[in-house]
């Protein structure tokens, strides 16, 4: 365990404020409607448990969370119905990239992320033409609290991570995709507050950005697909940056 994490995967959120803020407030709406469906109540669905946490975490006001889950309690399933949806694609130059969200609609969703890879130089691929390129982990975020690194390595190895990255405010610790669950308990039993904990498409092999102009198209690549594709949250590139 290093203490860093050794692949990068790049995302980017919009520039605007208020649009960025809107659309994480529909992606926890979305998010917490999938996983409170089947049991509506935290105390026993751990996966929704770790959905409000999350919402908490990006800002998301108490009375929305509220809203949502009386809205689960009431009505069960004849809410919306959202599906998960996994776009994979090439930008220009070749660089794989994974797109994801939450879709009412997958026949509005495609047609839209399409038009904005295409316009924006890159190409669709075909299913497991690219996320075989990707493994899926976990995401916890924790406060570093004046922790030292010593402190951390022995937090994260109790707790069955698989590495970290320590900031001087928060502390980013790694899982594989099916120990998250039970790494966000063994920090929570262990008196560590637990900010986030999700998961992410990290790319095993990167791709080595080396200029600023390459940097710059993907870059524009990420914003298009966000700005146009309203039900998509998530834009994973697989590249790291090397200059």
């Amino acid at each position: 365990m290093s203490g860093h994490n050794k692949w990068s995967t790049i995302k980017h959120r919009k520039a605007a404020n208020d649009a960025k803020r809107g659309k994480i407030l529909t992606k926890h709406s979305k998010i917490l409607s999938v996983v409170g469906m089947t049991d509506p109540n935290p105390d026993t669905n751990s996966a929704l448990k770790t959905a409000i946490t999350n919402a908490k975490s990006d800002g998301v006001p108490k009375d929305n969370i509220e809203r949502i889950l009386k809205k689960l309690r009431g009505e069960g399933k004849d809410g919306v119905q959202y599906a998960e949806v996994l776009y994979e694609a090439y930008a220009p130059g070749g660089v794989p990239f994974l797109i994801s969200g939450l879709t009412d609609n997958v026949n509005r969703t495609f047609p839209q992320v399409r038009t904005a890879v295409e316009k924006s130089g890159g190409k669709l691929g075909s299913p497991n033409s690219v996320k075989f390129l990707f493994d899926q982990i976990g995401i916890i975020l924790i406060e570093t609290q004046n922790r030292t690194e010593d402190e951390l390595f022995e937090i994260v190895a109790n707790a069955g991570g698989e590495d970290f990255e320590r900031e001087d405010e928060e502390t980013e610790i790694f899982t594989t995709f099916d120990n998250l669950g039970a790494v966000r308990d063994a920090l929570t039993d262990a008196g560590v507050e637990v900010k986030k904990a999700e998961t992410r498409y990290q790319t095993k092999d990167p791709v080595k950005i080396e200029d600023q102009t390459t940097l710059d198209q993907l870059e524009k690549f990420t914003e298009k697909i966000e700005e146009t594709c309203d039900d998509i949250d998530e834009v994973f590139g697989g590249y790291i940056i090397n200059f």
